[in-house]
């Protein structure tokens, strides 16, 4: 675990996890099955709005190991809301691999010659999203530290 935690610095996790979330952003408007972007369906809408709160996360976390701050009862809650969000991750891996185990479904149709291509690629940055995301809240253990709930009210600096 030390040998990964060194190869993937939390610095490098900040920043591999913006490009992987802005990336996703933009395929989350693809459409796998006609090869197309949606931008007028509101489904494809909510997952950018989910990594709002990953964006603030990796801010705070910056800013709590720029500062050498402790842990605080605002980024308990924002990490608590990141566990959620990593669900919704867990569920947008489990669609697109569904929608990638349906292609056998749709032979007889026609499929963009791009369908498994672009759909393997979505399918692994889901998951280094949640490598990533797991490294982030390791780094978060490691560095800011665990939060105290004996000691709470000792570390309050809000933001």
């Amino acid at each position: 675990m030390k040998a990964i935690l060194k190869l993937f610095s939390w610095r490098k996790c900040l920043v591999l996890s913006i490009a992987v979330i802005a990336i996703l952003i933009v395929f989350n408007f693809y459409g796998l099955y006609t090869n197309k972007f949606y931008f007028f369906k509101f489904d494809n809408y909510i997952f950018p709005l989910f990594t709002v709160v990953h964006f603030i996360y990796l801010y705070v976390l910056w800013f709590k190991i720029k500062v050498q701050e402790y842990t605080d009862p605002q980024m308990r809650n924002l990490e608590y809301a990141m566990y959620g969000i990593f669900l919704i991750y867990i569920f947008k891996i489990m669609d697109t691999g569904y929608i990638l185990l349906s292609y056998s479904e749709y032979k007889d149709h026609i499929v963009p010659n791009t369908f498994i291509p672009v759909g393997t690629m979505i399918f692994l940055l889901q998951f280094f999203l949640l490598f990533i995301t797991i490294m982030t809240f390791k780094h978060r253990t490691l560095i800011v530290g665990p939060y105290n709930f004996d000691n709470l009210n000792e570390n309050i600096d809000s933001w």
